[in-house]
């Protein structure tokens, strides 16, 4: 096959990267890649999906994998698991020998194992480049379930019309389940059981970079899981704490330990993004150098510095994530053709042991099984939204009063990176905007 026929098959059936910030796939394919990746590190605590679609559909993953190897022409195509997905490890290795040029780079229970810029360090040892992508390297990466729907685009000519997501913690039956894309997240937690608590959170996402979300917002092509928690939960009142209060409190009492900075794991990499000289900076209001500030670019939110390494627990990787708004918003662009500084000799002591995160943050009780549910949920509305993807969003091309049918296109790519949205149910359109499309099933 052609690069370009994958490309606009893949494009046309709207995958995109299901494990991170949307990315559509089709422009991740390029001769320029020596070596791809297969991303199954669940990157977040409590993340159980990828794992599990991984175990259950090894074959058609590992397929469609070698498929895109051969048409980028990739020497090496490496699946990195972490080694305590024993198994999932065992499915791998029942059709390992069928896929020449295929391995397993088995990786540590650490966070954020499953972070791009970290993933490609532990597999090849290559260090991508401060704001630079991956296939600077000649890599490419891909999330275990966007191979998934691939695979589906390919064997199938099934769009992406559908999601897995975990429904974990205070729920009575903890699960992974199967749901139309567009479900509100109200009837995505019911299909978990009762909530166990009073006035629950939705903690969309994992706990270290995800966000508190509501009930009647829509499962997008990126959404991982659900986290429902107590409103008193530790990683609830972090995410809702004011940036104004988090400055003046590091003014006050931050002891300049640089913990922060010692643990992040891009400035091991030799990324030059330094937590402690970036608040020392800010709560000081020391402008007379500008870097701390123009360095926040380089931060990945993994959020290491402000959830597990400070001591005082304060907010690096929250004021961080301000300085970054406010350098965009002012058409500050990042440093350009910054390298790397080496390794840090120390990385692999540094490593956050994703056990101990748990416990740091009060999450280990709630790490129990959530079995995978594949029957596809059924709803009686879904609300689509036309960007859930990195790029320009998808224009509408349905009418309310249309009826549409499961899988049908109803807004194609916009000109430059996008992809199509297609109906995750059979139904009739309700609305439509420049932000979404409601479908309601026919009773």
């Amino acid at each position: 096959m052609e690069i370009k026929e994958l490309q606009d098959i893949i494009q046309s059936c709207g995958v995109v990267g299901a494990g991170g910030a949307g990315f559509p796939t089709y422009a991740k394919l390029t001769d320029k890649a020596d070596t791809i990746l297969l991303n199954c590190a669940e990157c977040e605590p409590l993340l159980k999906l990828h794992r599990q679609l991984l175990e259950r559909h090894a074959y058609e993953i590992m397929k469609t994998f070698h498929l895109i190897a051969q048409t980028v022409g990739a020497s090496e195509a490496i699946i990195g698991v972490k080694k305590s997905y024993v198994q999932t490890v065992r499915a791998l290795r029942q059709h390992m020998e069928e896929f020449p040029g295929m391995c397993l780079k088995l990786l540590d229970e650490a966070y954020p194992m499953g972070d791009e810029v970290v993933l490609i360090y532990e597999a090849t040892g290559r260090v991508v480049r401060p704001g630079g992508l991956p296939i600077e390297q000649g890599v490419a990466v891909f999330n275990a379930e966007t191979v998934y729907n691939v695979y589906c685009a390919l064997e199938q000519k099934k769009p992406v019309t559908d999601k897995y997501v975990s429904v974990v913690a205070e729920v009575s039956h903890p699960v992974t389940v199967r749901v139309p894309i567009g479900s509100m997240l109200d009837e995505v937690v019911a299909l978990a059981g009762n909530v166990t608590v009073s006035d629950p959170v939705y903690f969309v996402g994992g706990p270290m970079m995800g966000r508190i979300g509501s009930g009647d917002e829509p499962v997008t092509k990126t959404t991982n899981a659900i986290l429902v928690l107590p409103k008193d939960h530790t990683i609830v009142r972090k995410k809702q704490r004011s940036s104004s209060i988090d400055l003046k409190r590091a003014a006050s009492i931050c002891c300049q330990c640089s913990t922060c900075t010692d643990l992040c794991p891009r400035h091991a990499l030799g990324h030059p993004i330094d937590p402690a000289r970036f608040m020392r900076a800010a709560s000081n209001q020391d402008f007379r150098d500008l870097n701390p500030y123009l360095d926040a670019s380089f931060c990945s939110s993994c959020g290491v510095c402000e959830m597990y390494a400070c001591p005082q627990s304060l907010a690096p990787r929250s004021l961080l994530a301000d300085m970054k708004a406010g350098l965009r918003q002012a058409g500050v662009r990042p440093p350009q053709n910054v390298q790397a500084a080496p390794v840090v000799s120390s990385r692999e002591y540094r490593k956050v042991p994703e056990e101990r995160l748990m416990a740091r943050l009060g999450l280990s009780r709630y790490d129990v099984d959530a079995p995978m549910d594949e029957t596809l949920a059924a709803v009686s509305k879904v609300k689509i939204l036309l960007s859930q993807h990195i790029g320009a969003p998808a224009k509408a091309i349905v009418k309310v009063g249309e009826e549409v049918t499961q899988g049908q296109m109803i807004a194609e790519p916009a000109q430059g990176l996008s992809v199509g949205i297609h109906a995750s149910i059979g139904g009739r359109v309700t609305e439509v905007t420049d932000r979404h499309i409601v479908l309601a099933a026919i009773s």
